[in-house]
């Protein structure tokens, strides 16, 4: 008894290090945040879906069905799903193993002197000398085996596969953002081409009209046939420019569909305009980003998962003990089976010990820090990144906003310089390929102006991404054995 309560006490050490988590390399402020204001808790982005801020139902509509029906999102929740499996199985180490088994043995002999002993109808023993012997005995017995972890060996595997869980939590989140990130971008990139569509389309009736006055300057002697050429030609490759955009609009609409899980015969998306404001979430401290990234939150607790790792390495170094117990009854009649003299019962300890292993165990504590080291270095390297994102999407956004005011000014001069031109040439002054040339300009500035302002928007949804689209680390399940997965 004294042994089993030393155990008992013992079992409440673990060797090997505690987690706690490095540092990682942080500025006080962002470079691009001037100008920006800092992000509040009553903010749009933390009201509800990130998409929200856009204000678009129909982008509405099909991120919802992201979390439902992507197929990779489903794939990382079955992948989390199996790491709450493991934290179970792990923890069932923890708890005495329990085992219970019965028996029934009929022997008998005949009077020709062959005999034998049946256990369940199994003949086991033959030919045996004299007298009559039958009888049948019945058997009940149970063990009992309970691993103490003295040295908290299956406790650190419980806190790895809890931490491993918990990196699987913050996968499942990161791949849902990330689904949600790139239909977003699909999205407006197919509004840009819905608005290229509808722009081309707009610039062919303009172009029809301006054909129609070289013919009515032909015709009135004004101008040769030459201007009437060029006209159509114009006409003719500005169609042709139209035809051309249902190819990269259908892709994104395809790609659309595989994002919400269907297949791309089944979605079909009325065309409309391009989004004319750009919302801008405002970033908060670059210390809050630790806690808003999910690629961060996995990196983190990829590294409790390998420093729980060092600890089961280590205790390899100690003793494996171990209790059990054994009772049975066996004995006949049945009645009689839980008599006491049918009793027998057993106790036990066992303690294992490898003495020599030719530097296995050592190597093996090396190797696992060394890993836990590169998970540090890979933590740190994501928050970098993390970083860097957020300064790319803000700078971006700082900068095309600059260009989207200063294509908007050529636009309205190149569009005033059309209409002169046109009427100079009307007037006989000007040739028509100025009228040509200026018409290609409005069309190239107007191009410009709309993929700038696509450019806007998905800088925005990568802002937005890199700022974590709304999830905290709050949201990874606090007892990862019974908690399902929050998607964002």
């Amino acid at each position: 008894m004294c042994l089993v309560a030393t155990c008992l006490v013992l079992a409440g050490c673990m060797v090997g290090p505690d987690y706690r988590r490095p540092t990682a390399p942080m500025p006080v402020a962002f470079k691009e945040v001037a100008g920006w204001k800092i992000s509040q808790p009553a903010d749009a982005i933390d009201k509800g879906p990130w998409w929200s801020v856009y204000r678009d139902p129909e982008l509405d509509r099909l991120e919802r069905s992201v979390a439902i029906s992507n197929q990779t999102v489903k794939q990382f929740e079955a992948q989390y799903r199996n790491a709450v499996a493991l934290v179970a199985e792990a923890r069932a180490s923890l708890f005495p193993t329990v085992a219970l088994s019965s028996g029934v043995t009929h022997s008998g002999s005949g009077a020709s002197g062959s005999g034998g002993t049946s256990t369940g109808g199994t003949t086991i023993g033959s030919s045996f000398g004299g007298g009559s012997r039958n009888g049948t005995e019945y058997s009940l017995s149970g063990t009992v085996a309970w691993d103490l972890d003295v040295w908290g060996r299956i406790r650190r595997q419980v806190e790895s596969s809890r931490a491993a869980a918990g990196v699987s939590a913050a996968d499942l989140a990161n791949a849902a953002l990330s689904a949600q990130a790139t239909l977003a971008t699909d999205y407006f990139d197919m509004r840009a081409e819905d608005a290229l569509a509808q722009l081309l389309t707009d610039t062919v009736a303009n172009f029809r009209r301006a054909l129609q006055i070289t013919q009515n300057q032909y015709r009135a002697g004004t101008s040769s046939s030459i201007d009437y050429v060029t006209a159509l030609a114009q006409l003719q490759s500005t169609q042709a420019q139209l035809i051309a955009v249902g190819i990269q609009r259908q892709q994104f609409e395809h790609a659309i569909a595989v994002l919400t899980g269907r297949p791309p015969a089944e979605l079909s998306i009325d065309a409309a305009p391009l989004a004319t404001d750009v919302p801008v979430v405002p970033p908060g401290l670059p210390s809050v980003l630790l806690e808003r990234r999910p690629d961060i939150a996995a990196a983190e607790r990829s590294m409790a998962e390998e420093n729980a790792l060092i600890g089961v390495q280590i205790a390899a170094f100690y003793p494996d003990i171990s209790l059990s117990a054994l009772g049975e009854y066996a004995g006949s009649p049945l009645g009689h089976l839980f008599d006491v003299g049918n009793q027998f019962w057993s106790l036990g300890a066992a303690g294992a010990e490898t003495l020599f292993e030719g530097g296995f165990r050592t190597a093996s504590v090396q190797a696992q820090r060394a890993t836990y080291d590169a998970s540090v270095a890979s933590y740190r390297q994501t928050v970098l990144t993390a970083f860097q994102g957020v300064e790319d999407a803000l700078s971006n956004l700082r900068i095309l906003q600059l260009q989207a005011r200063a294509e908007a000014t050529a636009v309205q001069s190149t569009n005033r310089a059309v209409i002169a031109t046109l009427n100079a040439y009307r007037a006989g002054t000007v040739p028509y390929t100025s009228v040509i040339t200026e018409q290609n300009l409005l069309l190239s500035d107007q191009q410009s102006a709309l993929a700038i302002q696509q450019s806007r928007l998905v800088a925005s949804v990568a802002l937005i991404e890199a700022l974590g689209g709304g999830w905290s680390s709050a949201q990874l399940p606090v007892h990862i054995e019974t908690g399902n997965p929050l998607l964002p």
